[in-house]
């Protein structure tokens, strides 16, 4: 009878345990199910944490002193007010007569492309031309993109940028068909202008061509292709530039719509955020020389590039330059963590939104780790969109095969050691112990070309397509960037020639908003002032966070103003579009002399009395929002001992340690 018993538990055991293994299988399939129907709808939930760790800010207070200090306007700035209507009397409307047709084609990333179409147009007016509208070759049909979009139309809206311009050049989708064959068969004359041309090059040596052939392209391969500065007697077609960039490129709707949906994110419950654009890019690192900034992998791929361009003489000086030396002359980034410890130096909370723009930030997310620990709301537009919405602006594309990747043949240990010996003092990615096998993702990716071989491969279809791409996460981030409440770069005018996507922004919001928090750092200044607490730089002393304050305080008002026009105009003129594109409401009677303004505007450029008065209504209903909150300004002694007493909410938590992995 006991032995009966105990076979019968133990048969009950076993269909407990079955039925055990039964559920634990059934809940797996659910929870793949459920992975699976959500993965389009993750970003909602790295939104509401990203709300829920903002609840606890006392939004009563957040226009008081503190919130202006931070988030504020630039009072100095706001008389400055875009104007870049025409002002000569009269400006001719183009008409049917023109001088022929102009087309060409674009080679180059968001700037290039940019700044491009904007001296195209310049330069279509001069000629009286009418413009067939641009090919941009980074979105055309061969580089694998959606058969929804033609080349402009990948990124800009055709249709409003004919109809933005129908006062200034005559613009059209394509040759006339009786034209077309004569393209084909190259008969047209083609120039290759760069950006440094002069309207008399285009007046003396294009015009009479273009009256006889009726027809003329032009290839645009360096960033532009008409002179910054021009002279005073052509001021019109600075302010036509203006209109250009300002008003007539609009990107195309679905690229709008998901950055503005970005922006209602970042701006949930109420709260303010910072764009922080990095301007770590492999060209712009390798022109200034500033591989010994990073490590390995990415010094080599620096140094390969520096080489590169030293061949095809873009660069006149030796492949070896001291990288600190360039710091601290201002010619290499700010790196994220300086960024970091400079924004924490202004005030700026442990909380704060950050948005981080940029395609792509060389060096990967190992660069961006010190900010992220400082800053744990720090996103990209991965974390603000969903795949779904990402590939809707992409639209339906062909599926190229994966790249595939090939181990080389197996060298014996005397070539690898000849190999070695004549590579020289290069720095390279130290070969793996010996005892430790090689694992897959040491050969694969863009740099595993970097451990074999002493030569980049040449771009995969996929490649290409990510270039593509690369335009229109530019483009998102560009709206996003011009919407913030502030904006810090960590590379502008780089005095390279090219423009760069931190100077096109700086320039865009001096043009809509002058007063809104734009941050113009004096890299060489800071890196001194970075180098001299270099022991301290986490807990550093009062003095120096106040030198801090006061340069970037300054940065933003009129000596960053001032600076800019002497700086950086003369290299792009769209990142200091003034004062040619805006006006002042202050009289000129009234103005200080020897203020940023003054030396700027002089006499001229008062804004219209109708413009004036409607500034003046808006004005006096902000005025009187902002006058009860006067009184409880604060002085900086105040401010750095509330920054000091904050410090312990620096810390981040085990969770976010568990979270950063040096080799992502």
């Amino acid at each position: 009878m006991v032995w009966f018993e105990r076979i019968r538990m133990k048969s009950k055991i076993k269909w407990a345990a079955l039925g055990g293994l039964v559920l634990s299988f059934a809940s797996i399939m659910v929870h793949l199910f459920l992975a699976k129907s959500s993965a389009s709808l993750v970003q909602y939930g790295a939104i509401t944490a990203f709300t829920e760790d903002l609840n606890h800010i006392d939004n009563s207070g957040r226009k008081g002193a503190g919130y202006r200090r931070l988030w504020g306007k630039v009072n100095a700035l706001e008389p400055l007010q875009p104007y870049a209507n025409p002002r000569s009397v009269p400006y001719l409307v183009p008409n049917g007569k023109s001088n022929g047709f102009v087309y060409a084609k674009i080679h180059g990333g968001f700037e290039n492309i940019r700044t491009s179409i904007c001296d195209l147009v310049t330069v279509a007016r001069l000629l009286n031309a009418t413009l067939v509208i641009p090919e941009i070759q980074e979105s055309t049909q061969s580089k694998g993109i959606s058969s929804k979009f033609k080349s402009f139309s990948y990124l800009y809206d055709e249709d409003l940028f004919i109809a933005g311009l129908a006062s200034d050049v005559i613009v059209v989708k394509s040759l006339p068909p009786n034209l077309k064959e004569g393209r084909i068969k190259k008969q047209y004359p083609i120039f290759r202008p760069k950006s440094s041309s002069s309207p008399n090059f285009y007046l003396n040596d294009v015009l009479p061509k273009l009256k006889s052939a009726k027809v003329i392209g032009l290839i645009l391969t360096d960033a532009g292709c008409l002179e910054s500065i021009l002279p005073a007697s052509l001021v019109e077609y600075q302010r036509l530039r203006c209109r250009v960039a300002f008003h007539a490129l609009h990107f195309r709707a679905e690229i709008v719509r998901v950055a503005h949906q970005m922006v209602e994110r970042l701006r949930g419950s109420g709260q303010p955020y910072l764009a922080y654009h990095p301007g770590l890019k492999r060209d712009t690192l390798a022109y200034h020389g500033c591989a010994e900034l990073f490590q390995d992998v990415h010094t080599e791929l620096i140094q390969y590039r520096r080489a590169q361009m030293i061949k095809r003489g873009v660069i006149k000086e030796q492949l070896i330059v001291d990288s600190y030396t360039r710091k601290a002359n201002g010619s290499c980034p700010l790196m994220p963590e300086e960024v970091g410890l400079l924004l924490r130096a202004m005030g700026y909370p442990p909380r704060t939104r950050i948005y981080l723009a940029g395609s792509e930030a060389f060096g990967g997310q190992r660069v961006l780790i010190p900010l992220r620990a400082m800053y744990a709301n720090l996103v990209d537009r991965t974390s603000l969109c969903s795949k779904h919405e990402l590939s809707n602006i992409i639209g339906p594309e062909t599926q190229f095969p994966a790249d595939s990747f090939e181990f080389p043949p197996t060298k014996s240990a005397k070539q690898l050691k000849e190999e070695w010996d004549k590579a020289g003092p290069r720095p390279r990615p130290l070969p793996p112990p010996p005892d430790r096998p090689i694992y897959r993702h040491e050969k694969e990716g863009w740099y595993g070309w970097i451990a074999e071989k002493d030569s980049e491969p040449d771009p995969s279809p996929n490649d290409f397509r990510d270039k593509a791409h690369r335009l229109l996460w530019d483009a998102l981030d560009y709206i996003v960037s011009l919407e913030a409440d502030a904006f810090f770069p960590g590379f502008d005018n780089d005095l390279s020639g090219w423009p760069d996507f931190s100077s096109l922004v700086m320039g865009h919001r001096l043009y809509k908003m002058a007063s809104s928090r734009t941050y113009r750092p004096n890299r060489k200044y800071l890196t001194e002032l970075l180098n001299s607490t270099s022991e301290h730089l986490y807990h550093p002393p009062r003095n120096w966070t106040l030198k801090v304050r006061e340069h970037l305080n300054k940065s933003m008002s009129e000596d960053g103003i001032l600076h800019g026009f002497r700086q950086l105009k003369p290299k792009s003129f769209l990142s200091h579009p003034l004062p040619e594109c805006s006006c002042t409401t202050v009289k000129s009677a009234d103005s200080q002399k020897g203020s940023g303004l003054q030396i700027i505007y002089g006499e001229q450029n008062e804004c219209p009395l109708g413009l004036e008065l409607g500034l003046k209504t808006v004005g006096s209903q902000e005025s009187s929002d902002d006058d009860t909150e006067t009184q409880e300004d604060e002085t900086e002694t105040e401010l750095l001992d509330s920054d000091e007493n904050s410090q312990a909410d620096t810390i981040p938590s085990s969770e976010q340690d568990e979270e950063m992995d040096p080799d992502d």
